[in-house]
């Protein structure tokens, strides 16, 4: 009876702990191996710093609504509100030159991770699929593919209602390469969106 009762309790521990592990896994979008990927989506660089922003800082849930006004009044986290995001600050010597930034999306086959390297004024230098499944991912994560969104900036995706997934520019002309995969294009749209919005809310228009 009680190798019984032990087993059950070691049951249950594992039951819950692999169930909190799907929300634990969504919640932070970070390099699997910074000291690599940071040379190679900013060239330029030679060394970065590492660092957290979130919404359940003090003060910081009005700016989630602004947030979620600002992407067309829809939810916008994809993980829960006190998960931090994790931010890349890039520099060349001792001077701050940029930063990465990722963001989770749900796609069809499963969360997507999608990053952005951005200079000092929020123009995109490299855009970066680290996580995406499905039969089209090579499509996507082509050099092809992604050389569309270097040079943007929140401007250009300002004209694009990542809703409705209609608008004017340059967002509106980019094309997709997987016709067949059109939600998870529009999602990496969205999450592009909300990357440079989250980024200009938190760092450059406290600059500004």
């Amino acid at each position: 009876m009680r190798r019984f009762v032990l087993t059950t309790i070691s049951i249950l521990l594992f039951i819950s702990t692999w169930c909190a592990l799907p929300a634990l896994a969504a919640v932070n979008c970070e390099l699997n191996n910074p000291s690599s990927d940071v040379p190679r989506l900013f060239p330029v660089s030679n060394s970065f710093t590492k660092t957290y922003f979130s919404f359940s800082q003090p003060g910081k849930e009005p700016l989630l609504r602004k947030v979620e006004a600002r992407l067309g009044g829809v939810p916008v986290l994809y993980a829960p509100l006190n998960v931090p995001y994790t931010l890349y600050e890039i520099y060349k010597d001792k001077k701050k030159i940029g930063y990465i930034h990722g963001v989770n999306q749900k796609g069809q086959y499963g969360v997507i991770e999608v990053f952005v390297s951005l200079d000092m004024h929020g123009t995109i230098k490299a855009f970066y699929i680290q996580r995406m499944a499905g039969p089209w991912t090579k499509k996507f994560t082509s050099h092809t593919f992604g050389k569309q969104f270097i040079g943007l900036s929140l401007a250009d995706f300002e004209l694009y209602d990542t809703v409705t997934c209609k608008g004017t520019g340059a967002v509106a002309s980019i094309i997709n390469p997987a016709p067949e995969a059109m939600t998870d294009f529009y999602g990496l749209l969205r999450a592009l969106k909300k990357n440079l919005i989250l980024m200009d809310e938190f760092f450059y228009s406290v600059k500004r």
